[in-house]
């Protein structure tokens, strides 16, 4: 065999090797039902609690809060509303604090969508509530699990 070729025909088949080894888990399909009260006045504040849910049948209940800073005023209630996660592995990668900055006027009535991110795993948020709210907010939500 050709003193050249050897070297880069180990390399190809250590590559071949390591490549499945490299292979991350299949991602999960996460939702989160939730419900989330906030008032803001100039600083912004949410709290509630909501349960997340994964296509591998786990489950996590978890606690929700969100401060942030900004030119707003309101006050706004979420029943029921739903978040749908991606680019998870383990139920746990949606625990954390997700980056948010957002911009409202109206009803949440009609209602909110958003979108945050936390490294790679995004969740995007929908719910409608009551409540009435102006401005513009940059912050972020935590999800902590529920002992």
């Amino acid at each position: 065999m050709n003193a050249r070729l050897f070297p880069a025909l180990l390399l190809l088949a250590a590559g071949a090797l390591v490549a499945p080894a490299g292979h991350a888990a299949a991602m999960l399909k996460c939702t989160m039902r939730f419900d989330l009260a906030s008032w803001s006045i100039l600083y912004k504040h949410s709290s509630g609690t909501g349960t997340v849910s994964c296509s591998d049948g786990s489950h996590l209940k978890v606690k929700l809060t969100a401060n942030g800073g900004g030119l707003a005023v309101g006050k706004s209630n979420i029943k029921g509303g739903k978040a749908n996660f991606s680019d998870v592995r383990s139920i746990d990668e949606t625990l954390g604090t997700y980056a948010a900055a957002t911009a409202s006027m109206g009803l949440p009535k009609n209602g909110e969508a958003q979108v945050m991110t936390k490294g790679e795993v995004n969740m995007s948020l929908a719910g409608a509530g009551k409540g009435f709210g102006l401005g513009v907010t940059v912050g972020g939500m935590t999800l902590e699990k529920v002992p």
